[in-house]
């Protein structure tokens, strides 16, 4: 019997429908997917036991919208794990993944159900699917056959159990590196030791002391905002490797073990697939199709970007020992000592930017961007339950209709409870819905929110954020576009439900403007005086726009080849983790290894999150963004246009269609493989 009472399960009254964050409790959350998935059980139940001949209406259709309850409640719970964790919540994780796991088996390897998916994807041409239609049918097909429908019974069980065990194990990787970024604390009692800081940073330290029962000292966190800062200006090197040695050994002993089950699953999971690798299982749906292609176009850009990688590197080195006559150089001197030589050679200290560029001011900005190119209008509202207090919510609409187009939620500041990064997430995506007030369901309008962790206010100043968190900002905002613009009928094909080396061009399109003078007059104001951001400064920002590129790309190649390293080859041999990835960097490796430090022991990307035999995505996307902005360069960066064309065309069609043929109809042509290489200045 359903309880009508869980909030999880009653339609919202709010305005626009918005999620009741002020009513749910945890102990909601297992019995309302309980009865979540005894709701879809049965409608499945309806959808085997159909005698008549299975159409899209009565068998693809009904399988889109059967599990929305179930959809929902675990959309709500995820963000809350992302936002608002805790041992009691971690512990409710363990719970629930394994039960989401099995309702998940249950369903893709019902043969019952997957005979009428089949008769309905058979009947495709009598039936006349075409459009969304056709392409939900087929991504309805496909994942059945991708998750074991063909398997014979034996091996059905076999893949249940694998799900089983990664349920329970990929939830403890992430609670490894949450529990030992949050339990490492660089306690400062010294003054001294704050030399050479940014005064916000300085500030920021003392209240998180203060916040710590510290009094009269100042405590440095492993959290971005208090990181970056620190190892950026601190001359205190001893303190720098400390700090380091801690960030870049997060969870190291806990989660060796962690790691190797996950990907010696997934590995095991993709044989039984008849996949050969979990890389091959992956990009059968990406736009590279396969591993083959992924380590060409790594290969490629290696051969770019290792010899300026080296140059940079040597550079810095060669600064560091003229100016303080000390040959010895280790990993956590490059961030200190980059700064100071990007100072000399362009006169630009990043710090003079953050009086401009005040969070206020910048979200004001992204708002403005998002009203020039696409028409849109950001305006705050009230009365819509949140998260947490320090969330902000605004109504989005048409500027020339009036027309609702979403809600959108902002969370920006770390917090113990939340983990580290920063994305874009939904509690409602945009499409179809059968569960809602009218009995013949309706297309919604989506709530999307970003959650970052930016620099904080502190008693003596507000946020001013860095460059890296303008753009992070407008990064993630360009995710939310792509939610809110969305288009399309069907749930699973609008907004950010598309091939993963895709999903990031409307997010990194989107930094390109926080470079150009025209975007910044927008925004980038002394949050004290007013003035806009003199044009020396701009030009600044464009002069070191390239500084170091290829140290920076060397980096995330780095990323890439560790991701392909543990998925694209058979991992059950692998028995020392940290010797696996020092072979697997060995060409992207700038610095001798550092024992008690690796990589994948914090990669959450790739072992927590969605990016496994994905993470070199962000370069492939790289290459669509530079392409594409190109072609705003030429025509005006706020072009309407140009800016239509990439709304309707890549914003609002989600997965609707083959990424390659929408983003061939924005541009005109396939994307120049040489565009990111001209950006970065490496051709």
């Amino acid at each position: 019997m359903t309880d009508s009472s869980n909030p999880l399960l009653q339609l919202s009254t709010n305005p626009f429908g918005a999620f009741a964050f002020d009513r749910v409790e945890k102990k909601h959350f297992k019995p309302a997917l309980q009865d979540a998935i005894a709701i879809a059980e049965k409608g499945f139940a309806e959808v085997r036991a159909d005698t008549s001949p299975a159409t899209f209406a009565n068998t693809i259709l009904k399988i889109e919208t059967v599990p929305e309850r179930v959809n929902h409640v675990v959309s709500i719970f995820y963000n809350l794990v992302g936002t608002n964790s805790d041992p009691e919540m971690q512990a409710l994780n363990k719970e629930l993944s394994p039960i989401l796991a099995d309702f998940s088996s249950n369903l893709l390897l019902d043969a019952g159900i997957f005979k009428r998916v089949k008769a309905a994807w058979d009947t495709r041409e009598t039936q006349g699917l075409k459009g969304e239609e056709l392409r939900l049918a087929e991504k309805l097909y496909k994942s059945f056959i991708r998750n074991g429908a063909l398997l014979n019974e034996t091996d059905k069980t076999k893949l249940r159990e694998i799900d089983q065990k990664l349920a329970k194990v990929v939830p403890e990787f992430g609670d490894n590196v949450l529990k030992a970024t949050n339990e490492f604390k660089l306690v400062i009692d010294d003054k001294a030791d704050l030399e050479g800081l940014p005064a916000q940073a300085i500030e920021s330290y003392k209240e998180a002391a203060d916040e710590a029962d510290l009094k009269g000292k100042w405590l440095v966190t492993l959290h971005a905002p208090s990181f970056i800062p620190f190892m950026t200006y601190s001359p205190k090197r001893r303190l720098r490797e400390q700090l380091w040695r801690a960030y870049n050994g997060r969870a190291l002993n806990e989660n060796q073990t962690v790691l190797l089950e996950i990907a010696k699953l997934r590995h095991q999971r993709a044989n039984l697939l008849g996949y050969k690798t979990h890389a091959h299982f992956v990009l059968e749906e990406r736009m590279a199709s396969n591993p083959e292609t992924v380590q060409k176009f790594l290969d490629r850009l290696m051969d770019k970007v290792q010899p300026a990688a080296r140059r940079d590197l040597s550079e810095v080195r060669q600064f560091k020992k003229d100016t303080s006559g000390d040959e010895s150089f280790e990993p956590w001197d490059y961030a200190f000592w980059s700064e100071k030589l990007k100072l000399k050679l362009h006169d630009f200290d990043e710090e003079a930017l953050r009086p401009y560029f005040q969070l206020e001011k910048v979200i004001d900005g992204v708002f403005e961007h998002a009203r020039k190119l696409f028409g849109l209008v950001f305006k705050p509202v009230s009365g819509i339950p949140t998260h947490h207090p320090e969330v902000k919510t605004y109504e989005v609409v048409e500027e020339s209709s009036g027309r609702h187009v979403g809600l959108f939620y902002a969370d920006f500041f770390p917090r113990a409870s939340k983990r580290s990064g920063a994305w874009m997430t939904s509690f409602r995506d945009q499409g179809f819905y059968q569960w809602n007030a009218k009995a013949s369901g309706a297309v919604e309008r989506p709530h999307i929110a970003i959650v970052c962790n930016f620099t904080k206010p502190t008693a003596n100043a507000p946020s001013l954020l860095t460059l890296d968190e303008v753009k992070t900002l407008f990064h993630e905002f360009g995710h939310a576009l792509h939610g809110l613009l969305s288009d399309c009928k069907y749930v699973s094909l609008g907004g950010t439900n598309v091939y993963w080396d895709f999903v990031e061009l409307p997010s990194q399109i989107m930094e390109n403007w926080v470079s150009e003078q025209e975007a910044l007059g927008l925004f980038a104001k002394h949050h004290q005086t007013g003035e806009i951001i003199p044009q020396e400064l701009i030009t600044k920002i464009r002069k070191s726009s390239q500084f170091q590129a290829g140290y920076f790309a060397i980096r995330q190649l780095s990323f890439a080849a560790v991701d392909m390293a543990w998925h694209a080859a058979d991992p059950s041999g692998i028995t020392d983790v940290i010797a696996f990835e020092r072979q697997a960097t060995a060409k992207t490796a700038l610095f001798p290894p550092v024992e008690g430090t690796a990589i994948s022991t914090a990669f959450s990307h790739i072992f927590e999150g969605g990016y496994s035999a994905g993470y070199y995505s962000y370069k492939w996307a790289e290459v669509l963004d530079a392409d594409a902005f190109e072609y705003f360069k030429e025509k005006g960066i706020f072009n309407p246009e140009v800016a239509k064309s990439f709304r309707d065309n890549i914003l609002s069609r989600g997965g609707s269609e083959d990424p390659m043929e929408l983003y061939k109809r924005f541009r005109g042509r396939e994307p120049d493989p040489d565009a990111l290489l001209r950006r970065e200045g490496l051709i």
